[in-house]
């Protein structure tokens, strides 16, 4: 039996879609035809780039709005719903695509510096893990999502894998691949598939962040079997397999999008 491609024409949310994986992920969805809906949050220097960017996906012959605003604030965040709601209409959404990178990358341990408190640990996790539940289920109450839609987290090696200053940040990935089980497991009677997607190094803004990224680059480079870095590319390509009908009985997984870092 053919199966069609029901995500033509349909809306994908992308939450963090300024730069790197989610801005990558758009790009790819809008070539593929679907419509896109962009939340990030952009400091005035890179929206002349970013608004570029927009028209290049509007060329595809799709729509494409954006919200430049807290992804974490829940007044913001139902005001988007609501304008959402009103402008696009319910059971538009194929895909909810959380692309949010904002964490606190404190040590654990310092003698002479500050360390992690337990209110960076709070914010780290609700703004990369938990905010993922909260706009799940702020869509699935306002009717948005399609049947057999699609919610895709990201992920890393360091939900599992300790990196120095990276404790805040691994909380939240091992979090954020927990909520993602559940909401797998709990919304499947509305037909949802959740996903994450553990993407190898990616050299994005974010990455330069952590401290010792420049070793973490080299180090991938020798091991991975193809010898180079994860594009953000290649991670798009994987949400828009993911967005496909094929890929209908995928759910609950945590897939690794690297050239095969993860077995070496």
């Amino acid at each position: 039996m053919k199966m069609t491609q029901d995500y033509i024409g349909k809306w994908a949310m992308i939450l963090g879609g300024s730069s790197g994986l989610g801005l990558a992920t758009a790009q790819k969805l809008a070539q593929e035809g679907m419509n896109i809906c962009i939340v990030h949050r952009s400091r005035r220097s890179i929206l002349a780039a970013f608004d570029t960017t927009v028209e290049e996906m509007k060329s595809h012959n799709v729509d494409v709005i954006s919200f430049n605003i807290d992804a974490m604030n829940p007044e913001k965040r139902e005001k988007v719903i609501s304008e959402v709601v009103n402008s696009v209409g319910v059971s538009a959404f194929k895909t909810l695509v959380h692309s949010v990178a904002r964490g606190n990358l404190k040590p654990l341990h310092d003698p002479n510096g500050s360390v992690l408190s337990t209110n960076d640990f709070t914010l780290t996790l609700d703004a990369m893990a938990v905010s993922l539940y909260d706009w799940v289920s702020a869509f699935a109450k306002a009717n948005l999502f399609s049947p057999d839609a699609r919610v895709i987290a990201f992920t890393s090696e360091g939900s599992h894998k300790a990196w120095k200053q990276y404790g805040a940040v691994a909380a939240a990935k091992a979090a954020l691949e927990s909520i993602t089980r559940s909401i797998a497991l709990e919304y499947a009677p509305l037909g949802i598939k959740a996903n994450c997607i553990q993407a190898g190094v990616t050299d994005t803004e974010s990455l330069r962040l952590i401290p010792g990224s420049e070793v973490m680059k080299e180090k991938s480079i020798e091991r991975n079997p193809y010898g180079r870095l994860t594009l953000p590319e290649d991670v798009a390509n994987a949400v828009y397999l993911l967005c496909r009908d094929e890929a209908i009985w995928i759910n609950g997984a945590i897939l690794p999008v690297d050239g095969g870092d993860h077995i070496r």
